[in-house]
């Protein structure tokens, strides 16, 4: 290549990166001017009472300001065009700052993720509350039957205990998934909602009365006796306290948890969510982030005040979703069973003065979700479903063999306060690891009876206990796992 073609290849590529760093340039000004062009600023709109709490603001977790009396101004008119990032430095954007692990909820502040032209310029997160929830909430709104600009009516919706806070709560190293001020939103900052600041509530807490066709049978037969406290009446009707959590995670807390790069982790997350938020890439100030995923529900059977009691026996069942087993009774796997079997066990140790705690993770299929866990079955069935090819099947269509990655679940046992387990409900390595890396103590570990494991299900257990979930039996080896094999396609249909 002469000299000359070169010469004219690199002053080409010389103006055309000119060219593009200029338009750049000019896009980031039409999008700043267009977003403030909309701003209808109300000067100092202070919510009522926030000076008789001067600290509520805290401090950031990524630089030393603090904002006592920040300026709330409606932004983005509803003909404006949409804003799709924010940056930093971005005119009028003034994020409220935080202090995640502040032991005073005040000094800690709201967790704000609303974009309502109220709450956009201060808000301090990134994704949306409710979660998947928040996309049929955009349904309602596309299609008239919700008015983009209603506030819920919180009066009457307060928790129906008091979960007693931790010391736990204040330790960024124990809680980085969740708010453990989540249920006390529309008390700490009633002032601030009744001024029209879109926060909501990322925990509630209520009870009930459940009926379980399994249990309901043992309360019949008197094999599980009613006491009239935790077992209401022979109609089966058990006693519960229950609290649904949305998840709500600490980015540089995720990041330590799982020995990952802070900035890499956005990344991925930006990128593998189909670019959904942005600001993970442009707001690195921003450190909380709503995940548009599915929370987790725990149920309490006898006294929650004890639960953080030392002294007080504690049977615990940490549960993954699945939906096919759970509600359907698939008999493929063991998840119902166990399920029940674990309510079993947490009601009778609320009978004997204990308490007793099932935690349920909506983690369809593994985390891999239930269209792949069904093209796993098809593949299963049509290969030959053998123990000794169990995981090779899934990791066949996701790549990976299970991505729970259990090292955010112990979050919602260190919220409870909880420090030991007497009874463990599960066969599962990974989170008992988990929990004990936690710093919690687990005394008894209690699998599943063989008389529970449906037939079909005999290829998932084995395979399992083989790949080491906990088993007081034998551990099969590689030939027994060849001969536990499962229903083919022609034991399915005539």
């Amino acid at each position: 290549m002469s000299e000359a073609i070169l010469t004219q290849i690199l002053s080409t590529l010389s103006s055309l990166q000119s060219s593009q760093l200029a338009l750049a340039q000019k896009v980031d000004k039409m999008q700043a001017e267009t977003a403030h062009g909309h701003y209808l600023k109300v000067d100092h709109l202070h919510p009522v009472g926030i000076h008789d709490h001067p600290h509520q603001y805290g401090h950031s977790d990524s630089d030393a300001e603090t904002i006592v009396s920040p300026t709330f101004r409606p932004v983005l008119a509803q003909d404006a065009p949409p804003v799709l990032t924010t940056y930093p430095d971005q005119r009028d954007v003034e994020p409220t700052k935080m202090n995640w692990g502040e032991a005073d909820p005040l000094a800690r502040g709201p967790i704000i993720v609303s974009r309502d032209p109220l709450s956009f310029n201060i808000r301090n997160a990134i994704g949306a509350y409710g979660g998947p929830y928040s996309i049929y909430r955009a349904l309602a709104i596309a299609m008239g039957d919700l008015a983009p600009d209603r506030k819920p009516n919180f009066d009457n919706t307060q928790p129906v205990i008091d979960i007693q806070q931790q010391p736990q709560w204040s330790d960024p190293s124990k809680i980085i998934s969740m708010d453990p001020f989540g249920h006390l939103t529309t008390q700490l900052f009633q002032n601030e909602i009744k001024e029209g600041l879109d926060i909501r509530p990322t925990i509630s807490i209520t009870r009930a009365h459940m009926i379980v066709p399994e249990l309901l049978s043992q309360i019949k037969s008197g094999e599980l006796p009613v006491d009239g406290k935790v077992v209401i009446n022979d109609s089966g009707e058990i006693n519960v306290h229950k609290a649904a959590v949305d998840p709500v995670w600490y980015l540089p807390g995720v990041a330590a948890r799982l020995k990952v790069e802070e900035g890499y982790l956005r990344r991925m997350l930006f990128e593998h969510s189909g670019g959904m938020y942005p600001e993970l890439i442009t707001r690195p100030d921003m450190k909380v982030f709503l995940p548009p995923i599915g929370g987790l529900t725990i149920y309490i059977f006898g006294d929650h005040k004890a639960i953080s009691d030392p002294n007080t026996k504690l049977t615990v069942r940490v549960h993954d979703e699945c939906n096919g087993s759970d509600v359907f009774g698939s008999d493929i796997c063991t998840c119902r069973p166990y399920l029940i079997y674990g309510m079993e066990g947490a009601i009778r140790e609320a009978q004997k003065g204990g308490v007793g705690l099932i935690v349920y993770f909506r983690k369809e299929g593994r985390a891999l979700g239930e269209v792949t866990k069904y093209l796993v079955y098809n593949a299963r069935k049509r290969i030959g479903d053998t123990a000794a090819e169990y995981f090779t099947r899934t990791e066949d269509v996701a790549g990976v063999k299970d991505m729970r990655f259990q090292a955010m679940m112990p979050d919602i046992l260190h919220w409870l306060g909880v420090t030991k387990i007497d009874r463990f409900m599960s066969m599962s390595n990974m989170k008992h690891d988990a929990i004990v890396e936690a710093g919690i103590k687990i005394l008894e570990r209690v699998p599943i009876p063989d008389s529970l494991v449906p037939k079909d299900s005999k290829v998932e257990i084995d395979a399992k206990i083989a790949a080491g979930y906990f088993t007081n039996g034998r551990i099969p080896d590689a030939e027994d796992l060849t001969q536990t094999v499962g229903r083919g396609w022609d034991d399915f249909h005539a």
